[in-house]
């Protein structure tokens, strides 16, 4: 029986998920890649079931393996790619073992010869191997797990090998996610790349390097492991994307529950364990989706004593555990963590305002690009902030414990901390009124996420931090984003918010991803085919399962649907949702300690309804959406015509210019009927705008330049030798620079016309030399040359790649402002420079480019070249 290794129930239940996607590609020749632009696109043969459900994911039947008793009792939800998402697990517990299910490929292509591939989809597989090649295998969604391979008769020299894209996997240290199957059964083969076996598996392959008779592959199969976890909590609105955006969220931290806490199924870096603040966007989606909180606790006393060398972890641990107790209103674990809390923020409060180290605050190159630059400006006012705001939500929360308000001790704690958070931001204005000029839009979500900036310099802060620009406004990385929409949605900012979640979040579900990735530009999506290989950068090798992502999923029921706990627990609690200009519906459910909270508003058909469960008490808002009101009726009953009308169960009603609020709600379900009238007034986000403009892709010049580029100055890198360039610096050029970049000469004589001319007479005689990353070292798989130049000085600058080595280099491109680091020119994707590549962007004053590596043994630049543009105005 397949995988005999896993204990296998005698009877294996089929997920009731009944849908089957198939395509098959057979191909000769040399290896291909399953879908990248300028390469063979596989065909696609979709089963009925999938136009039948109209289903947005694309998985294979699951076949349970060691799970517990359940069943299939939970609602279909067409937007998530949860292979398990209806399988309901009877009362999961933070002590359960992982649990494991199957899934068949529901794509597979082949550079082998062979015949049946497409049978690999069904329980009766019989794919028959006729020659050297590859099989490409794709599961359609991310996976905790590892392969196994079923065939009566394999033979000859075959390897495995596994993937998030749909090429082999590259990490530090081992390179290539490939290795030679392990027999564990009689006819089962398994690849084995750690002794924990899983890893974040997308895709499979099967590689015949030789071949010696034919044979049969019977079963193609991602084992997977899971921690049983029930959707408790559910999300839907209008935008499909969103409610997508919802559920991807939620599955990316499913998968991430290992045995004993909030982890990662990283491909492995060496970074396999439980990151503190990691945790915290993690843990608040759990939370909202799956309401395991007694799992959240566990990770929280696991984390209690750590923060991974990182300060600001620190904070998100204790911003983590007040998430919890909000939500559980567990006031024992608070009461006990007192002086934990306490000890945190006294360190943090002991080194305000003395710049300490920051090793890390995010991978924008804005926050120091990861571990790059401990000492940039905006970590340190972005941790001040995240300071003065743990103090403040600390003292909230010990303003609610009840049980201990009559302590004096805990009064005095209170007090100690909501006075320093209010004198440390005093401190701030007195300092510099206007404090908030000098902050990125980091720094500033971070201040108003304080909750104690006023109206004027929230404002302020929109206008000149980035808030309100549709490129700037996007981190890099999902895990810094929640703070950037947390402040959008404090500032009542709820369409921009949405337009960053779409652009990030959706941006990523549109490349294909089904979980979150740990960084992630818009562009990528657009330049790359769908699954391909994401440029690399300072983040090291980009992990496509990263949990932190999902704090969106929190987000989202909080912000649209609109569901908060008001007292910890939800004793009280209020639904208050935010459609903005661009939804017309939402509707959900939190699981509370007391029961369900459920909710819809629909504000198209002027249907509403909440409920709310036995113990607790409500308040909730009809949203005008920039409409009038005529009336409500709830229940059949008029509830609101310009003013309160009595309604049982509901204490009240009154209005400001963005809802109808009833408030002292009693438990019970209430169905509103409003009617509306005019018309919500459309938003559109706007084009990106970049200060930067690209002006082509060059791969004709090659390396004659002479007459084309480089009239002002040019730099050829490494030209003589290691550090010995050959350069003409332009007059309005300060300096030229090299970031994190590795020196190499590769000739230093050939007559390649791929290798640049040293000068402008194109003559035949030339050498070659580059910069270039540092694989496969953690953390270096990206490099930067910094240009500064005279204020406002335009120029074209065109930076001249050459695959040297013919080694399948493919890179991205980045411009970025020298002073700020902000995004000033589009991302560009080099595919191909075997030949030799120039990009030519048109840009204005320092500048710093950033290449990073996307597949290849390394990312290189041989060349720049400058040319001054004229402006109006100038003499010549």
């Amino acid at each position: 029986m397949f995988c005999k290794n896993l204990n296998v129930k005698s009877v294996i239940i089929s997920v009731l998920l009944v849908f089957t996607c198939i395509s098959s590609v057979i191909a000769n020749g040399d290896d291909i890649r399953y879908s990248g632009k300028g390469q063979i696109k596989m065909g696609r043969r979709f089963a009925q079931a999938y136009l039948t459900h109209n289903r947005n994911f694309n998985y294979s039947e699951a076949e349970l393996l060691t799970v517990k008793d359940g069943a299939s009792s939970d609602p279909f939800i067409a937007e998530s790619p949860d292979p398990m998402h209806t399988y309901r697990w009877p009362s999961p517990q933070a002590s359960d073992d992982l649990q494991r299910y199957a899934l068949k490929p529901v794509l597979a292509s082949a550079t082998a010869p062979c015949s049946g591939l497409e049978s690999l989809s069904t329980d009766t597989a019989n794919v028959t191997i006729k020659g050297e090649g590859r099989i490409l295998l794709d599961f359609g969604v991310e996976s905790a797990g590892w392969l196994e391979i079923e065939s009566p008769d394999l033979t000859g020299d075959v390897e495995f090998g596994i993937s998030e894209y749909n090429e082999y996997a590259i990490l530090n240290g081992s390179f290539i996610k490939k290795k030679k199957p392990v027999k564990v059964g009689p006819n089962t083969y398994q690849l084995q790349l750690s002794k924990a076996l899983y890893e974040g598996v997308r895709f499979g392959f099967v590689h015949i390097n030789s071949f010696d008779k034919p044979w049969h592959i019977t079963k193609a199969r991602v084992i997977c492991q899971i921690k049983p976890t029930n959707y408790n909590g559910s999300f839907k609105c209008s935008n499909p994307m969103l409610t997508k955006i919802w559920y991807v969220g939620a599955y990316g931290v499913k998968l991430n529950l290992l045995k004993d806490y909030y982890g990662a199924i990283l491909m492995d870096r060496s970074d396999r364990h439980s990151w503190t603040g990691d945790a915290h966007p993690s843990q608040a989606a759990s939370m909202v989706a799956f309401a395991n909180y007694d799992f959240v606790k566990h990770n929280i006393d696991r984390t209690s004593t750590q923060n991974n060398g990182i300060r600001s972890y620190s904070l998100y641990w204790v911003l983590s555990l007040l998430d919890y107790y909000r939500y559980t209103g567990d006031t024992a674990t608070l009461k006990n963590y007192l002086p934990n809390v306490k000890a945190k923020l006294n360190d943090a409060l002991n080194v305000y305002g003395k710049n300490p180290p920051l090793r890390y605050y995010g991978w924008d190159d804005r926050l120091g690009a990861g571990f790059e630059d401990h000492s940039c400006p905006e970590n340190q006012s972005a941790y001040k902030m995240l300071t003065i705001r743990a103090c403040r939500e600390f003292a909230q929360a010990l303003d609610t414990l009840s049980a201990l308000k009559s302590e004096k001790t805990t009064g005095e704690i209170r007090g100690y901390y909501l006075k320093k958070a209010d004198e440390l931001m005093k401190g701030v204005r007195k300092d510099d009124p206007s404090w908030y000029t000098a902050f990125g839009i980091h720094a500033s979500a971070d201040a108003i996420c304080t909750a104690l900036t006023n109206s004027e310099e929230n404002k302020q802060m929109f206008l000149e931090s980035g808030f309100s620009d549709r490129l700037q406004r996007l981190s890099y990385s999902p895990f810094n984003q929640y703070w950037i929409i947390q402040a959008l949605a404090i500032m009542n900012r709820y369409d921009e918010a949405y337009s960053s979640i779409l652009d990030l979040w959706g941006g990523q579900i549109q490349y294909g991803g089904t979980t979150f990735f740990e960084t992630f530009r818009p562009a990528w999506g657009e330049m790359l085919g769908e699954n391909d290989a994401l440029p690399n950068n300072q983040s090291g090798y980009t992990s496509l399962c990263h949990p932190w992502g999902g704090g969106v999923t929190k987000w989202l029921t909080e912000e649209v649907l609109g569901i908060k706990p008001s007292s910890p627990g939800f004793k009280t609690f209020d639904v208050i949702p935010h459609l903005g200009r661009q939804l017309t519906w939402v509707e959900g459910k939190v699981s509370t300690p007391h029961g369900d909270i459920k909710a819809s508003f629909n504000v198209t058909t002027g249907h509403c309804s909440i409920t709310v469960p036995e113990g607790t008490t409500g308040r909730f808002a009809i949203p005008k959406v920039e409409k009038t009101i005529n009336a409500i009726k709830i229940n059949g009953k008029l509830a609101w015509k310009s003013q309160s009308h009595p309604i049982p169960g509901i204490g009240d009603a009154n209005e400001d210019a963005e809802f109808i609020y009833f408030v002292n709600v009693q438990p019970g379900t209430y169905n509103a009927a409003v009617s509306y009238a005019g018309t919500t007034p459309s938003y559109d986000s706007g084009p990106y705008i970049y200060k930067a403009a690209f002006i082509k892709i060059d791969k004709k010049t090659q390396g004659n330049w002479g007459g084309v580029y480089g009239k002002d100055g040019y730099a050829l890198l490494n030209y003589h030798g290691e550090n010995k360039h050959q350069m003409t610096i332009p007059a309005f050029c300060k300096s030229i620079t090299y970031h994190r970049a590795r020196h190499a000469n590769l000739t230093l004589a050939t007559q390649d016309v791929r290798a640049p001319a040293a000068d402008s007479s194109n003559a035949a005689a030339r050498k070659i030399g580059c910069i270039h990353t540092g694989n496969p070292a953690p953390c270096q798989q990206r490099f930067g040359v910094d240009i500064a130049v005279e204020e406002n000085s335009v120029y074209d600058l065109a930076l001249y790649f050459v695959d040297w080595g013919k080694s399948g280099m493919r890179l991205s491109v980045e411009i970025l402002n020298l002073e700020t680091k902000e995004l000033i020119g589009p991302t560009k994707y080099v595919d191909d420079s075997t030949n030799g590549a120039y990009l030519v962007y048109r840009v204005t004053g320092s500048c710093r480019v950033s290449v990073n590596h996307i597949r290849g043994r390394n990312a290189t630049l041989s060349a720049l070249f400058f040319d001054k543009v004229k402006q109006q105005g100038q003499i010549p």
